[in-house]
Formats: structure tokens, sequence, C-alpha cells
């Protein structure tokens, strides 16, 4: 078993009180963030569960794997929102949640009730968070902001004319993660302050405003010809490209700096050619920017020396060098020889995951006093509806049943959790 690093000391959002109304990736990502933190987060979702509970991958028996890894350690009140008392039940639980609560994370704007005007009406030091599509309010996912980010027409082979989104939601990942900055830094001015907050991020300016740090938007005003173009493994404006090796293993190979560079021309044992090329075309490859535009003749170099080595040779000879290195795994490749991968890494425990089994889990990435938190299961579908009822909000039983009886909260009366 690897040697988890627990977080012994108390939690750092230890007693905030997060409700969240979202669906998909961002929203959750920002509630399975806070809650990694130790806050207190509820996921409210409809009658039967939400639609993303059986969004894919999926086990053999209909689980969303997905779920499990977004939804980790939050609490699940199944509540129908299209009813009145149902919104008013959620409206109760966000409004009278103590002086750590009144927060609530959310990716929609179908119920009013819930909206934030409608709310900071009932408590003004309110905090509503609120993920968007596009800055005008426009409905857009991750895939359909990529497709006008730019980055499609420069992701795929070169001399490929074929938009290519990248699998990664990479909008959706760093847009939960601005609303989790700022609804840090609205609970940190509310304490400071007394003062609620309307924090909105739309996925759209996630996308542009990545865009403009990286420079590719300056490039295009600046110098919009020639365009940037496809560039396939290569990395852009310096030496970086992928090589298959004599056993057919494909490894990635990256040089950013000097020093970098020069010992892979040493392993490789390269700087008499390189030094007859820098000699015929004046470059000189000590600087990135030549190495990036001689890219190709370098990698045609390379990869003959690749091609006579097998990898663990490669790994052993770049092993004790600065160059950035690492052959390309699949998934299946991670989670292969019983998971030992993951097994062994610190990031990773087993948790017992409702209608999955036992399964190595994530952790939180972030790192506190040397410590961090583990995994924890993703609830099942409206597993704590009694219990945040009961204690939160003080209903009887009579009540509980006579809403569950209606329609209006999931069934209560049986069932692990509840």
């Amino acid at each position: 078993m690897n040697d988890a690093i627990h977080m012994e000391t108390t939690p750092p959002l230890e007693g905030l009180r997060i409700v969240e109304l979202s669906s998909y990736v961002a929203s959750p990502l920002c509630g399975l963030t806070l809650a990694q933190l130790g806050a207190d987060v509820i996921r409210v979702e409809p009658i039967g569960g939400a639609a993303d509970r059986r969004r894919w991958p999926l086990t053999d028996d209909g689980t969303s794997l997905y779920w499990a890894g977004l939804n980790q350690g939050k609490q699940a009140l199944e509540v129908d929102l299209n009813t009145h008392r149902g919104r008013q039940l959620v409206t109760d639980l966000i409004v009278d949640s103590g002086a750590d609560g009144g927060i609530v994370v959310t990716n929609s704007e179908r119920w009013p009730q819930l909206g934030f005007e409608q709310l900071r009406r009932l408590r003004d030091d309110l905090i509503h968070v609120r993920l968007a599509g596009m800055d005008d309010g426009s409905p857009a996912v991750d895939y359909t902001v990529q497709a006008r980010s730019g980055f499609p027409a420069i992701t795929g082979p070169e001399g490929s004319e074929t938009a290519v989104n990248h699998p990664l939601p990479a909008w959706d990942l760093l847009a939960g993660l601005y609303l989790t900055t700022g609804l840090l830094a609205a609970v940190a001015r509310r304490r400071r302050s007394g003062e609620g907050a309307q924090v909105r991020v739309a996925l759209e300016n996630v996308a542009l405003a990545a865009s403009g740090y990286l420079g590719f938007l300056a490039q295009a005003q600046v110098a919009p010809r020639p365009p940037r173009r496809r560039d396939g493994n290569f990395v852009y404006g310096t030496f970086g490209h992928d090589f298959v090796t004599r056993d057919e293993q494909r490894v990635m190979i990256v040089t950013l700096t000097r020093r970098q560079w020069l010992d892979l021309v040493a392993v490789t044992g390269m700087g008499g050619r390189f030094a007859s090329l820098e000699a015929r075309t004046g470059a000189r490859f000590d600087d990135e920017g030549d190495r990036y535009r001689y890219r190709h003749q370098l990698a045609d170099e390379f990869s003959a020396w690749f091609a006579r080595h097998d990898a663990n040779d490669i790994a052993q000879r770049l092993g004790p060098t600065h160059v950035l290195w690492s052959f390309y795994a699949t998934f299946a490749d991670l989670a292969a020889d019983d998971a030992r991968l993951m097994r062994e890494h610190p990031l990773f425990e087993p948790v017992d995951q409702v209608g999955v089994g036992c399964i190595l889990a994530p952790g939180s990435p972030l790192e506190i006093d040397r410590s961090r938190r583990g995994p924890a299961p993703a609830p099942a579908i409206g597993q704590d509806t009694r219990r945040i009822l009961t204690e939160r909000l003080a209903l009887s039983p009579s009540e509980l049943h006579f809403l569950s009886a209606a329609g209006v909260v999931g069934t209560v009366e049986s069932g692990p959790g509840t």
C-alpha cells in the first residue's frame, strides 16, 4: 500500500457550508475541491438522481464512474425543485445555515427563487457562485467553447485541415477552479466586512483569458501571418517531440533549457552532427528558438538514435540527466498489474464506492503543511436526505414522511445513510 499523506490538522474550510445546485464538470469540481478542503458540501439533485449520475464512463450495471469521481465526500439531498415546497426547503437550507453558510454554487438559472437577487433578500451576506456558458449568458459547454477558442485549429497532426477538439475538458476544469477561487475570495471579504457577493465565471471567458495569457491572441493581432499551424507532437517554441524505441515503445522528450539540451546531445552523442548543422545554417541550438526553427532536422537525427535503443536502455541513460522525458501510457497501462502504479502512488487510496465496489481513487492533489485530504465515496441518490432535513431544518418524522409521500423529497423511510 502507498504512503498516503493524510490531513491530520483541522481542515482549513471546516465549518463552511455549501449548497451545490449543479451538474456535469465545472461546478461539481468546485464543490469537490471545497469538500476536499473540509467544507460541508450538500449537492441537491432531483428525485431519482441528477442527469449526470448516468454519464459515461459507466460500470457494467450502469453506475457512473464520472459521478463517483467528481462527487467524492459530498452529501446528497434528493428533492423536487419543480415544486414550491421543494424550492422552499432548499431556500431554508441556504438561508438558515449559520455564519459560515449562505453559500450557493450553481450552473443553473432554472429556478428564479434560488437566484441571487431572491436569496439576497432573505440573507444579505449571501455568496452566490454561478457558472455561465457564454459571457452574454447564452448556453455553452466545454466542447462548444473549444470550437470557438482557436485551439482546435492548432491541435492534431501536421498538415491536417480538420478541426480537432481535445478530449480533456480543459475549460471546464479551469472554470471549476476559478469558481473555487472566486468563492474563497468572497468568503474572505465577507469575514472581513460582512458583505455578500455575486460571483460569476463564464466558460467562454476562461478560454479567451487563457488564450490571451499564453500570448496566442496577441500573436494573432501583432503578427497575423503566417498563422499558427498544427505542429503534431512538437512543443511550440522549443524542442520537444516523441520518438519510437527499438522495442516499439514511444517516448516524449522535451528540452526547455540549455542544460537539458546539452544533456540530451551528450546522451545521444549527437554533438558533432549538430555542430555541423549549426555551421551550415548559422543556427545556435543552445537557443530554444533555433531548436524550434530546426525541429524537423533535429527530430530526424534523434529518431535514428532512439530507434537503435530499447526502452529500458533509454530510461537508464536519461535517468541521471536533466532531460524531461516520459514513456507514453494508456489508461489501461496505468491500471495494469493490479493497479500497481496507483497502489504505490501516495495520491491514491482504496474507496468502497456504492454501485462500484472497492476502487483506488485519488484524493486532493493539494498539500497543506505536508498533508492532504484523502478520497471519500460519492453519495448514493438522496443518501443524506433524512439527516439533512432533520438536523439542519429540524423537520419531524411525520413531516418527512408527508414530503416523501407527496414526492417533494426522495424516499426517506429506509436505506443506508438516510
